[in-house]
């Protein structure tokens, strides 16, 4: 049996995992937006319902810093801060927080998830929208 990725949920237990395991294209059949970043913060990945849900696409995202370029309302204490200390803690990172969207768009609440491990080279940022 295969896996889909279209039934991956926000909340699954083990969401890195499965995101670090999808090449692109299942990446783009998740429903909510993911959006992977090296360790020195660089977009590698933009999934595609994130493209259309932030009206970016890979072009203008891909190969540039996330929180300095691309998700400039996520560089504060809440996100990029979270995967800093982790990061330099060499501690893993599994958070939801909630959080307002407010870059490039109208304000929109969100449920962002923070994952990172030490023993991974990329870390996630995965935003559900809410109504």
């Amino acid at each position: 049996m295969t896996f889909d990725p279209s039934t991956l949920a926000f909340d699954q237990a083990d969401l890195l995992q499965q995101l670090q395991s999808m090449d692109d294209p299942a990446l783009d059949q998740v429903s909510f937006g993911v959006i992977g970043f090296d360790l020195q913060g660089v977009v590698r990945r933009y999934g595609a319902a994130e493209s259309r849900m932030a009206g970016l696409g890979r072009h203008q995202t891909v190969g540039l810093p996330l929180f300095a370029v691309v998700a400039q309302c996520m560089n504060n204490f809440l996100v990029a801060q979270r995967f800093d200390d982790c990061q330099a803690a060499s501690v893993a990172l599994d958070e939801t927080v909630d959080y307002v969207l407010t870059l490039r768009m109208k304000p929109v609440r969100v449920k962002l998830r923070l994952l990172y491990a030490p023993e991974l080279a990329m870390r996630y940022v995965c935003i559900l929208r809410l109504a």
